[in-house]
């Protein structure tokens, strides 16, 4: 025995040492990972990539546990390409310079480099544009794997260069079909009813690495033979993992849209599950508030004026009761939102009319409608014909409140919803009296 085996053996790391079960399960091809045959199947985007010979820098775009390292270090084997991996969150610079060196020197012998960057998303813009020419020049080709939206967090010049693979969060089937491989591989079943089973799969939250994490750890806690737990002995066991929410990344931004969707939907079923998953997540309740008024005035208006109302009375029960009791508010307020009419004809207004303004400049109101408060301004005319709408019939007079340089313009068209189909009435009642005005104007 060796030196260095004596120290592998001290070190409990000799060859009988025990492994993890996630490197015991890592997978030794491509077609064996996963829950992504839209990538790995016989007509997946990478498997074509390797039948014609030679692959290009990629970014794996996806959420955790869903294989990216694991396909970075497969595609190195399966191309002959030496593996060098870094992570964004512990590199720098130094280390940046180190690797294409490497790689320079192996290029010098005919040996190309796959280079991998974990969560390449941490490196800053100068970090990232440092790719670029050993990208171009084939020194590297680089593997960066992600979790945020590469469109928003890498830089274009490096987007151009390399293809971007989106893996899929791991659905049901493919956590089940994990478990089955560790049961094979540990060979006995988990020690887990069905109903049991079922929620370690939604614990798991369509993470491979979780997954196993978990089923080691019901591995360790019960003994073979034991009887199989339910779900409350194994949330005493693994306790509850916290769902994957980041308040300040993509699913942030992901879910506030499912929750805006939902309610424009008129859903209130749907509605509700996206609030309970973004609470759930330790999202900011005034936040959530804030958007809450924010689609009462986008998308029901004036259908129901009543909406705003309910969303700031939401916000404020928070503000006084605070959690858990305030959630409620919140709650009831995405009810009212998701089942009240729904218009945006008042946000299509505010911006024509914005477009409109822009477009004519700086306009004067026509004299008519300015005050004159001297007798200069009464000889320039200003306020010369001003008809006082309370003094005129039905309290309309029917005036044009437009600049003199321009037509007439219509930017409010309320909807046949709520009370704005009230306001559509009102609206042909005062068209009908202004045209008729009009007509008198010209018979005169």
């Amino acid at each position: 025995m060796s030196d260095d085996d004596d120290l592998f053996k001290a070190a409990g790391m000799d060859r009988e040492a025990p492994r993890p079960l996630a490197d015991r399960l890592r997978p030794a091809a491509l077609d064996e990972v996963i829950g992504q045959a839209h990538l790995v199947g016989n007509d997946g985007t990478l498997t074509r990539l390797l039948r014609s010979g030679r692959i290009p820098s990629m970014i794996l775009w996806g959420p955790p546990g869903s294989g990216k390292t694991t396909v970075a270090r497969l595609l190195a084997d399966q191309t002959s390409l030496e593996f060098e991996q870094l992570s964004a969150i512990f590199s720098g610079v130094q280390d940046l310079r180190k690797a294409f060196d490497r790689a320079k020197g192996r290029r010098v012998t005919g040996k190309g480099t796959l280079l991998f960057i974990d969560e390449i998303h941490r490196f800053n813009r100068a970090q990232q544009d440092s790719f670029l020419p050993h990208m171009e020049d084939g020194t590297i080709t680089l593997v960066g794997a992600t979790t945020e939206n590469p469109s928003f967090e890498l830089n274009p010049a490096v987007l151009s260069r390399a293809s971007v693979l989106t893996f899929q969060r791991l659905d049901d089937d493919a956590l089940s079909e994990l478990f089955k491989r560790a049961e094979t591989l540990e060979g006995r079943k988990l020690p887990l009813d069905d109903d049991a089973r079922e929620a370690m799969i939604a614990m798991a939250d369509g993470d491979g690495r979780a997954a196993i994490n978990l089923v080691e750890e019901m591995f360790a806690a019960v003994a073979p033979g034991q009887a199989p737990v339910d779900r409350a002995e194994l949330v005493k066991i693994v306790q509850r993992r916290a769902p994957i929410y980041d308040k300040s990344g993509e699913g942030h931004y992901n879910l506030i849209s499912a929750l805006h969707k939902s309610i424009r939907g008129s859903d209130p079923d749907a509605s509700l599950y996206w609030l309970a998953r973004m609470l759930d997540g330790g999202e900011d309740r005034l936040f959530v508030a804030r958007r809450l008024v924010r689609m009462a005035i986008e998308d029901i208006g004036l259908a129901d004026p009543q909406a705003v109302t309910q969303a700031l009375a939401a916000k404020e029960t928070y503000d006084f009761l605070g959690s858990p009791e305030g959630e409620l508010a919140l709650a009831q307020a995405t009810i009212y939102l998701a089942t009240a009419p729904k218009s945006n004809a008042a946000y299509m207004a505010y911006n024509s009319s914005m477009r409109s303004a822009r477009a004519h400049g700086s306009l004067a109101p026509p004299k008519h409608i300015l005050n004159a408060p001297t007798k200069l301004m009464k000889d320039e005319g200003y306020g010369d014909g001003y008809e006082y709408d309370h003094n005129a019939e039905d309290g309309f007079s029917g005036q044009d409140y437009f600049p003199d340089e321009i037509d007439r313009e219509t930017y409010y068209d309320p909807p046949e919803r709520g009370f704005e189909r009230d306001l559509r009435k009102r609206l042909t009642y005062f068209e009908g009296r202004r045209q008729k005005r009009n007509q008198e104007s010209d018979d005169t």
